[in-house]
């Protein structure tokens, strides 16, 4: 027998709403979240929004320390960077594992992506490209591969809110994907592996020279 739904918690829906304005840049790194300010401008109390932040800094999306509010961290360069020296043999590992595989939920994911509306937060751009990613990771079968990937989630997830600049044109983002997606169901796995290396390089590279470029 079904359980019955559980109505979204006022919790909930603060931390979804604080998270999709993280994902999509609207609270920039290093603003602080103070809890009376949070509380007044959605109408919640005061513990309600203490719950909601500790959700959001137990996902890594905001950090909290002590006699501070919370704040978004900055993910600098170095740190995408370091991410990316972790991420490429995980990346690697599920390329060799996948190639001549279509993954459904991958593409299931893709195709959302595609549909999303051009006004569409890039949050919601954020979470189908985490699916994507996330549903090739899984298809591995390997319980320890997923466990390394989700502790980078957090981060990998504040990095894509700084692609937003790279990718204005939401195409290019779906048509790389589909590239990426069919490399790795054609095979052989030299050329799949190939592929999941450069799409790496290319989409945080791409940041690095906008980011340059700001400064």
């Amino acid at each position: 027998m079904n359980q019955p739904l559980r109505p979204v918690s006022t919790v909930d829906a603060l931390a979804d709403a604080l998270r999709a304005r993280v994902l999509s840049g609207e609270i920039s790194p290093g603003t602080p979240l103070p809890e009376q300010e949070i509380a007044a401008a959605y109408g919640v109390a005061r513990p309600t929004v203490r719950e909601a932040l500790a959700v959001l800094v137990h996902e890594g999306l905001l950090k909290r320390e002590r006699n501070r509010s919370a704040y978004v961290p900055e993910v600098t360069i170095s740190d995408l960077n370091d991410l990316m020296y972790v991420r490429r043999p995980l990346e690697d590992l599920m390329a060799q594992a996948l190639s001549g595989r279509r993954v459904t939920a991958a593409q299931e994911a893709l195709d959302r992506m595609a549909e999303l509306p051009a006004d569409a937060p890039w949050a919601a751009v954020v979470a189908e490209h985490m699916a994507l990613h996330q549903a090739l990771i899984e298809a591995v079968g390997s319980p320890r591969l997923v466990r390394l990937y989700s502790a980078l989630a957090a981060e990998t997830r504040l990095g894509l809110v700084r692609l937003r600049r790279v990718y204005e044109d939401r195409d290019v983002l779906v048509s790389e994907h589909r590239a990426l997606l069919d490399a790795i169901a054609a095979g052989p796995e030299a050329a799949a592996r190939k592929v999941v290396a450069e799409h790496l390089s290319h989409s945080w590279g791409a940041d690095e020279q906008v980011s340059h470029q700001h400064h």
